[in-house]
């Protein structure tokens, strides 16, 4: 089996690499440690669960390293052990060109690279851990603040930003970074990342742009401070509000047809992908509801009840007789009277320029003819 392993990998500390190359990592902390925060690479492949890792801590604390030491060791029985090997040899059969790494790169990296050995499965470790890895986005995404142009596409909401980012060259998907369709209704399935995981992915976006484009400006969507509970560092938001702005700019008519397939028809599609038929339309119907009930206040009572009223009717609509039409009078009432007013007040707040307006298709034409002369 040893073979099959680049023996050219030795422990690493070339976290650049990692990151520009998409280099598959085996977290092997817990699994708690591992919802909070990792990276776009990483599988959670733990040494210990949950548990055995309290015990251990605890254990720690109390007694001292040594002590800890020994009580990892009862906890690791002849069948946890072949467990865990199992998985990690799993792990390094699909990916012999990874990595391996704990939180400091200390006694669980060791130890699982200790029992890899002796089975037969060398595989090497990050030198520092996740903390070190952590530390490198961080500083990164602050020099990549600091060292990358920023052009923002701005726009109403429903104008279509996000798919139009998606065709543009040298653009990041802040949206897709954040799993989340950034307005009050944008929820997606499978949840949003942690924050952590959110900030880890936008520090790789930026710094494969920096290293394969330096000279070339990065096209962000205009976002707020939250897209949905996913926050924007506020380095990147200062740098998105004093950047150069391209405005897309679409009828009303037009942005109630790209809301009602992104919200409706594409965000339906993903509930029943997942959950199958019915199961899909409850969820997604709910989170209509939901959304539509968080943003009450801002309403007001009497138009909150008016607008259920029209969401209830379009959603059995839906339902009985696959009729989506009656979805477009929530959405245009949403946009003209709720979503507008915000979006006016923060277009004025920015200190960029507007350098270019127009529909998607010339904007396409004007982006592309900017980023050859950069």
């Amino acid at each position: 089996m040893t073979k099959s392993i680049n023996q050219k990998n030795a422990n690493t500390e070339d976290f650049l690499s990692i990151f520009l190359q998409d280099i598959p990592l085996m977290d092997v902390r817990a699994p708690v440690e591992f919802a909070k925060g990792s990276f776009p690479t990483a599988t959670s492949v733990p040494v210990m669960d949950d548990r055995q890792r309290e015990l251990i801590g605890t254990c720690y604390q109390k007694e001292g390293p040594e002590a800890a030491v020994a009580l990892g060791y009862r906890l690791a029985t002849d069948d946890v052990r072949a467990q865990r090997l199992a998985d990690w040899q799993s792990f390094i059969r699909k990916h012999p060109e990874g990595y391996l790494f704990c939180f400091r790169g200390g006694q669980r990296s060791h130890i699982t690279q200790q029992w890899l050995k002796e089975s037969g499965y060398p595989y090497p470790l990050i030198k520092g851990g996740y903390k070190a890895l952590r530390r490198f986005l961080i500083d990164e995404l602050e020099r990549s603040v600091e060292e990358i142009p920023f052009i923002v596409l701005s726009g109403k909401t429903g104008t279509g930003k996000t798919r139009l980012i998606q065709q543009l060259p040298y653009s990041i998907n802040l949206e897709g970074l954040a799993n989340h369709r950034g307005s009050t209704f944008g929820r997606r399935h499978g949840g949003q990342p942690s924050q952590i995981d959110f900030e880890n992915r936008l520090s790789i976006a930026l710094l494969k742009q920096r290293h394969q484009h330096p000279t070339t400006p990065v096209l962000l969507e205009d976002e707020s401070k939250l897209i949905g509970r996913c926050s924007l560092p506020q380095a990147v938001r200062d740098k998105m509000r004093q950047a150069p702005v391209i405005l897309l700019e679409e009828t009303l008519q037009e942005r109630v047809n790209i809301g009602l397939k992104a919200y409706v028809t594409d965000n339906l599609a993903e509930f029943i992908a997942a959950y199958g038929e019915q199961q899909g339309f409850e969820q997604f119907a709910e989170g209509l509801s939901a959304s539509l009930y968080r943003i009450r206040r801002r309403l007001g009572g009497a138009r909150f009840v008016q607008l259920t009223s029209i969401l209830e009717h379009a959603i059995a609509q839906h339902k009985n007789g696959g009729i989506i039409e009656d979805y477009r009078p929530l959405i245009g009432d949403l946009l003209s009277n709720y979503y507008d007013p915000m979006y006016d007040y923060q277009l004025a707040q920015k200190e960029g320029d507007i350098i270019f307006r127009g529909d998607r298709e010339a904007i396409g034409h004007y982006y592309k003819t900017l980023v050859r002369c950069v």
